[in-house]
């Protein structure tokens, strides 16, 4: 196999190599691999995609009915993160399987009970998963069994007694505004638990990264979303009063698939625009510099973008084809192959980009921020507490430095607004219970408000998987706390107060009342 088709091999054991990118293949050896003269056209011959799985089994051949899959409609539709998740998922049930002599076709429900035990329950399991990482197995093996029409179904996850009860969003967590501040101090920004920045911190991205929190924790976007944008798409037109943008997210870069609206407050913005006018722009001049654009296997020049509801990307690639699509469908991976003609020529319309000036993948995000939290971690704990790993530390430990992931953003954003939309609705317009029910009917209550913000099909999804764990809280009673002001450092301070007893009184919830003591 070529080094490019990355997996993990254990002698006797099934496994999953993925597809690359195009520009990740590597030097494919000139007598072929496995007798392919040209591995990388023939795997796009066959109608594989950059971030598909191809199942190898024990005996070292590829399974060319789980192949059959894997082209299929039904799992083609699936997200490229969906794609790995599920076959990561798969491969392990069908290794379970092979140690029972039974290919998985012939899979019977108590075949899958019995693995379902072993996950989930069994002593005997050192690393057994929770109910909702089951539930996401099941959703997995269901869609596997149904395309390949096994009957009956060993497992389906519309089935109640297939499903876990205890399932709960583990994903879910919340910095109060003030934390996200220190984290962003402290492991963007390089700063000392003091606040001062550190002699010899390395800035070379620090605005590039900041500027991507503050946009996600103003916006509620998704990391996807957000870092799929094109520099064109950047929200530059204001709400009535000047405090807010609102822009366009393309459907395809959606997990509905549905473009929406959303809104990014102008200091974020503006955040935004000062890296592409430094950071970016001198990682544009480098990489053109250097000649790394004209290497690039796969780039179109784009020449028109039409205006109106549903806008046109016109562009013309290295070999003079023409070609356009709706900007709405363009996904991702298309989306990094669109390059704008700037003053020094081509450079990429993609708005994030790594230091060689690279368009950045979305999953990148997901290291930047394990450097964020490893950084806290270095301010903020002992050496001591440094030296036991994060699943083993007391939650006393855990509380003393802040934790981030990029979804983090989302779920932060989601717990301020509803917040925000609570203490408007109960002090600022000092609505009566019936001028409550009648704002709801005209605009929704809060829950809905941040429903659409968030992009949600259903308002209980909303409830369910980000503001759960302060359901049982009566904010009303909760906001009395914070009084009427028209300054707005006098409202921050009372919001920081509200979030600051939510934190106290809620799981989940970090603020840095409890990370650095109230004093701070």
């Amino acid at each position: 196999m070529s080094s490019s088709l990355k997996g993990r091999r254990v002698v006797g054991s099934w496994f999953v190599v993925w597809v690359p990118d195009p520009e990740r293949w590597g030097a494919v050896p000139p007598d072929g691999v496995l007798g392919v003269r040209d591995l990388p056209q023939a795997v796009t011959r066959i109608g594989l995609r950059p971030g598909d799985p191809v199942f190898v089994r024990p005996d070292g051949a590829v399974d060319t009915d789980l192949l059959d899959f894997v082209r299929s409609k039904d799992f083609r539709s699936l997200e490229r993160e969906t794609k790995r998740n599920y076959a990561t998922d798969i491969r392990l049930l069908l290794e379970f399987l092979s140690s029972r002599q039974v290919p998985w076709r012939k899979a019977t429900k108590q075949d899958l009970a019995d693995y379902r035990d072993w996950r989930c329950e069994a002593p005997a399991n050192p690393e057994r998963i929770s109910g909702t990482k089951w539930n996401r197995e099941a959703a997995a093996f269901t869609k596997l069994f149904t395309w390949g029409k096994v009957r009956p179904l060993p497992v389906d996850v519309s089935r109640r007694e297939d499903r876990a009860a205890d399932s709960v969003s583990g994903r879910v967590s919340w910095l109060t505004p003030r934390t996200w501040a220190l984290w962003s101090d402290i492991g963007l920004r390089g700063h000392s638990r003091a606040g001062v920045p550190v002699p010899g911190w390395d800035a070379r991205t620090e605005l590039r990264n900041t500027a991507f929190v503050q946009l996600l924790l103003s916006s509620g976007l998704r990391r996807q979303e957000s870092g799929s944008l094109l520099t064109f798409e950047l929200p530059t037109q204001r709400l009535r009063r000047g405090r807010y943008c609102h822009g366009a997210i393309a459907g395809a870069v959606t997990r509905a698939k549905r473009g929406r609206t959303f809104y990014a407050s102008v200091d974020a913005v503006g955040q935004v625009e000062a890296y592409i006018e430094s950071e970016r722009a001198w990682a544009v001049q480098r990489a053109q510099s250097e000649g790394r654009y004209e290497r690039l296997p796969v780039m179109r020049l784009v020449t028109k973008v039409t205006r109106g509801l549903k806008p046109v990307v016109e562009w013309v690639d290295q070999d003079g084809v023409v070609g356009s699509r709706e900007l709405g469908r363009l996904g991702w991976r298309e989306r990094q192959w669109l390059f704008m003609e700037g003053p020094e020529g081509p450079e990429p319309a993609w708005l994030w980009l790594s230091e060689q000036g690279l368009p950045m993948a979305p999953d990148r995000w997901n290291g930047v921020f394990r450097a964020a939290n490893l950084r806290c971690e270095e301010v903020l704990l002992t050496p001591g507490e440094r030296h036991l790993g994060r699943c083993f530390r007391l939650a006393e430990v855990r509380g003393k430095s802040p934790y981030a992931t990029p979804h983090s953003a989302r779920h932060s954003y989601a717990l301020y607004m509803l917040v925000v939309l609570n203490e408007l609705m109960e002090n600022r317009y000092g609505l009566s219970q019936k001028d409550r029910r009648d704002f709801a009917l005209l605009f929704g209550d809060p829950w809905w408000l941040v429903k659409t913000l968030l992009g949600h099909a259903d308002v209980e999804t909303t409830k369910r998987h980000y503001l759960a764990p302060v359901a049982h809280l009566q904010l009303e009673s909760i906001l009395t706390a914070a009084e009427n002001s028209d300054e707005q450092d006098e409202e921050r301070g009372n919001l920081d107060d509200v979030f600051a007893r939510l934190a106290r009184e809620s799981a989940g919830i970090q603020d840095i009342g409890t990370l650095l003591g109230e004093a701070s």
